[in-house]
C-alpha cells in the first residue's frame, strides 16, 4: 500500500479540536492544495487522523478533494449529500435508559451501606451516595447517527468504508480506555474494523459521547494520548508529514499588540476557561512531540500549519452558526495562504526535497476579505454557488423570484464581525 517516491512516503496528519478543528483544517487544507504544486491531497502514500482529524483523513484517503468536503460539511445546503451540525447533538437516548434501569439498585445499595455507616454520618453520607454517580450516563450525545452518515458516504461508488480496499494506507487512533494505549485502526490487526466506526471511536469525546464499543474493547478519543500521533506515519516511512493542528490556546497579550481589545477569559465563562485548558494542554504536549520527531526522524520533513496564538476569529467562533461555519472556512483558508507565503523561504527548499513546489502565482492572487469576500480562486469560484442561494432565500422570503447578483450575501450575523 502507497506509493514509494524517489525520496520516500509523502503524508499528512490531521490532529482533532472538535467540529471546529474540522472547518478550520478543510479550510487549510483547501489553501494547501491550491498553492502546493506536485501534491494533490487526495493521492498522498499515508494519512494519520485523530478525532475530529479522523473525518477529514478519511475523507482524503476516500478521494474526497477538500473543496467537496467545504460543499459537503460547511456549504450543507446546497450539497446534495450534506453533513448537518445537528448530527453532533442527538441524545443518547439508549445510553440514558441504560443507565436509568440500574439506578433502582444502586439507590437500595447506598442507603443499605449508609445504614451502617457508623458513628460519622456525614463521611457516610457523601461515601454511600457516591456510588450513585455510577448511574451518570457515560456521554450525552450519541455518536452512531455520525457513524452512520459515513458508513454511507464512504459506501458510494469509488469510495470504501474497508482500511484493506484503499489505495493509501489510513491510520485513524483511537484510546483504549480499559489500558489507555493508543490503537491505530488500518493497521494489521485493527484494519477489518469499517472505517466509519474508527472515526466513531476516535472521535468519542468522554462526557460527551460513549466510548465506542468493538471487538469487546471500549475506546475513546485518540486525542488522549497524542494530539498528532504523527509517529505512526513517520514509522511507515513518511519522508515529508504534513500536519494540520487546529487548536491553540489563545494569547490576550499578542491580540492585545495586534490592536484587538480581548475581555479577560475568565468573564466569559467555564466553556471558555475549559477551552483554554485544554488548548494550553494539548498545545504543549504538541510541541514537545514535534521536538521528539526531529531527534528520532532525523531524516524526515514534519512541516506544521496551525492558527495564530492571537486569532480571535478561530478562539469564539461558533461551529454552529452557518454564518461563522463559513467565516471560519474561509478565514483558515486566508491565514493558510498567508502563513505559506510568509514561510515559503523556509518551506521551498524541504517541499522541493519532495519533488513539491510552492506555486508562487497562487500565492500572488488578493487573499480573499471575510467582508468583501473577493479573491481566491477557490473562493472565487464559491461565490456564484452562495449567491444563488442567497438570492433563492430572499425570494422565497418575499413570495417573488429574484435573479441573483453578483457578489455573496452575507448572513447578518457574519456581516456585523470584525474583518480578522
Amino acid at each position: 500500500m502507497g506509493k514509494r517516491r524517489d525520496n520516500g512516503k509523502v503524508g499528512i496528519a490531521l490532529a482533532g479540536g472538535g467540529p471546529l478543528g474540522g472547518i478550520y483544517e478543510i479550510g487549510a487544507l483547501v489553501a494547501l492544495q491550491e498553492v502546493l504544486a506536485g501534491l494533490s491531497l487526495t493521492d498522498l502514500d499515508l494519512y494519520v487522523g485523530v478525532s475530529s482529524g479522523a473525518f477529514v483523513a478519511a475523507g482524503l484517503a476516500n478521494g474526497i478533494a477538500p473543496g467537496e468536503m467545504h460543499d459537503m460539511f460547511i456549504l450543507d445546503r446546497s450539497h446534495h449529500d450534506p453533513f448537518e451540525p445537528d448530527l453532533l447533538l442527538r441524545p443518547a437516548v439508549g445510553e440514558f435508559m441504560q443507565r436509568l434501569t440500574m439506578f433502582p439498585q444502586l439507590v437500595q445499595s447506598a442507603v443499605f451501606a449508609y445504614a451502617g455507616a457508623g458513628a460519622s454520618p456525614v463521611r457516610g453520607f457523601f461515601e454511600s451516595f457516591a456510588r450513585l454517580t455510577r448511574g451518570l450516563p457515560n456521554g450525552l450525545f450519541d455518536n452512531g447517527a455520525i457513524a452512520a452518515y459515513l458508513a454511507r458516504l464512504f459506501g458510494k461508488p469509488g469510495r470504501t468504508d474497508d482500511f484493506r480496499k484503499l489505495p493509501h494506507q489510513l491510520f485513524i487512533v483511537a484510546t483504549d480506555l480499559d489500558n489507555g494505549a493508543a490503537v491505530p485502526f488500518g493497521a494489521p490487526g485493527f484494519d477489518h474494523v469499517p472505517i466509519s466506526e474508527a472515526v466513531k471511536a476516535s472521535a468519542a469525546l468522554p462526557g460527551l459521547y460513549p466510548p465506542a464499543h468493538i471487538d469487546g474493547r471500549d475506546y475513546v478519543d485518540g486525542a488522549l494520548k497524542k494530539t498528532l500521533h504523527a509517529s505512526v506515519a513517520l514509522k511507515e516511512g513518511a519522508k515529508l508529514l504534513i500536519c494540520v493542528n487546529p487548536l491553540v490556546p489563545f494569547d490576550a497579550g499578542l491580540a492585545a499588540a495586534a490592536g484587538a481589545k480581548p475581555a479577560p477569559l475568565a468573564g466569559r465563562g467555564l466553556v471558555t476557561v475549559l477551552s483554554q485548558t485544554f488548548r494550553a494542554l494539548i498545545h504543549s504536549r504538541m510541541r514537545v512531540g514535534m521536538e521528539r520527531y526531529a531527534r528520532e526522524f532525523p531524516d524526515a520533513d514534519v512541516v506544521l500549519f496551525e492558527p495564530a496564538r492571537d486569532d480571535e476569529v478561530i478562539f469564539f467562533a461558533n461551529i454552529f452558526s452557518y454564518a461563522d461555519r463559513k467565516r471560519l472556512a474561509e478565514h483558515a483558508y486566508r491565514h493558510t495562504l498567508a502563513q505559506v507565503k510568509r514561510r515559503a523561504a523556509e518551506l521551498e527548499p524541504i517541499l522541493a526535497r519532495h519533488g513539491v513546489r510552492i506555486d508562487r502565482a497562487a500565492l500572488e492572487r488578493p487573499i480573499p476579505s471575510t467582508k468583501s469576500g473577493q479573491g481566491g480562486k477557490f473562493w472565487a469560484s464559491v461565490q456564484p454557488v452562495e449567491a444563488t442561494l442567497s438570492a433563492l432565500e430572499a425570494a422565497l422570503s418575499r413570495g417573488k423570484p429574484e435573479r441573483p447578483r453578483g457578489g455573496v450575501k452575507r448572513d447578518a450575523d457574519q456581516a456585523a464581525a470584525p474583518d480578522a
